[in-house]
């Protein structure tokens, strides 16, 4: 495969990974940074800077190591004993957003389709076997298809917003929250969503022959999600502070543009969920394999179907229950990463 096309294909399966139904709906945002005012525009930058290191440190060290999944290069980074620890935590974290996106996949189908809840989630179960079972290349090739829309449709909300009176609060809006608390959020949100990055990042780095490709992809990728960052706090600060008390914050700009941008924005929202739920899912077969001695199939249907029953539980109760322990835990993640980083290279 030609170099450029490569490093497209990692970028765009690092954006995928990363971005997740809490990002298209905009509370992701909302929460982690436009709320802070016009210093989340420094704080994006930081978040982005963060993605661009760390998600390059990873591929290329999972390139050199040849690691089958994140455990080995866990145990690389931290020892046998810690790493152990950290890889059975993030496996557990895995699983826990492999059920949240499988809820949010069915809850898509449930309120925007008007179709069963059921319905959602077996669907969403036979296009991830679909691709799963077809290895990281499915993967890769499924976040060459999403990632492009979701940037497409990121640009028209810029667009639309720039023609707003209220264009520049993204530059002037202030916040009376702490300052402790706002600089913190960059880390809590960059340390959450890398830790569970891993587990894609970690396989393709080690399947990509060149380490060339890797870096270039994790640059590109790092800063594209930054731009979607800063596209959707631009977006969501011109509609501050009302916009901050509907629970999907995008699809309140969304619909005023008419049918044909809400009908994309669907699309963004599922394609953003199933690129988060099957990187997961890969990420947790890849390292249960390890541990358990069944054949691969076998084994992805096993989650699948554990998911799916976990699943019945529903999104927003799983949301709610799991990321904020998820986000803080990962923060000690973040810090050891980048202390044993810093360790190495010295």
């Amino acid at each position: 495969m030609r170099t450029g096309t490569q490093i497209v294909r990692v970028a765009f399966t690092y954006i995928g990974t990363v971005v997740g139904a809490g990002f298209a709906s905009g509370q992701e945002i909302l929460q982690f940074f436009t709320r802070y005012g016009w210093l989340a525009t420094l704080t994006i930058a930081l978040s982005t800077m963060l993605f661009i290191w760390i998600g390059i440190k990873l591929m290329l060290m999972a390139h050199d190591l040849k690691a089958d999944s994140y455990e080995d290069l866990n145990r690389v980074l931290f020892g046998d004993k810690i790493g152990n620890w950290i890889s059975l935590f993030t496996m557990l974290v895995l699983f826990g957003i492999t059920t949240v996106m499988l809820a949010g996949g069915g809850t898509v189908f449930e309120e925007q389709l008007h179709l069963s809840y059921q319905t959602g989630l077996l669907v969403t179960l036979v296009l991830a076997y679909f691709v799963l079972s077809r290895g990281i290349g499915a993967i890769m090739t499924v976040n060459s298809i999403v990632v492009p829309i979701m940037l497409t449709f990121s640009l028209v909300i810029v667009i639309y917003t720039w023609h707003s009176p209220a264009s520049d609060n993204w530059l002037r809006i202030t916040s009376d929250e702490p300052i402790g608390q706002i600089w913190f959020a960059p880390f809590l949100y960059t340390a959450f969503n890398l830790a569970m990055a891993q587990a894609v990042l970690v396989p393709m780095g080690s399947s990509i022959q060149k380490r060339s490709d890797l870096y270039w992809g994790g640059l590109l990728g790092g800063a594209g999600i930054g731009l979607l960052l800063l596209s959707a706090h631009y977006a969501l600060s011109a509609q501050m502070p009302g916009i901050a008390q509907y629970e999907i914050p995008m699809g309140n700009i969304i619909n005023r543009l008419g049918a044909v941008p809400q009908i994309a924005y669907l699309l963004v929202i599922y394609g953003e969920i199933f690129t988060t739920f099957i990187a997961d899912a890969y990420g947790l077969s890849l390292q249960l394999q390890q541990r358990i001695k069944l054949k691969p199939k076998i084994l992805l249907l096993s989650i699948l179907a554990l998911s799916y029953f976990v699943s019945q539980i529903g999104f927003k109760a799983l949301l709610s229950a799991l990321y904020p322990i998820f986000g803080l835990i990962s923060v000690v993640w973040l810090v050891l990463m980048i202390w044993r980083n810093r360790h190495r290279a010295m």
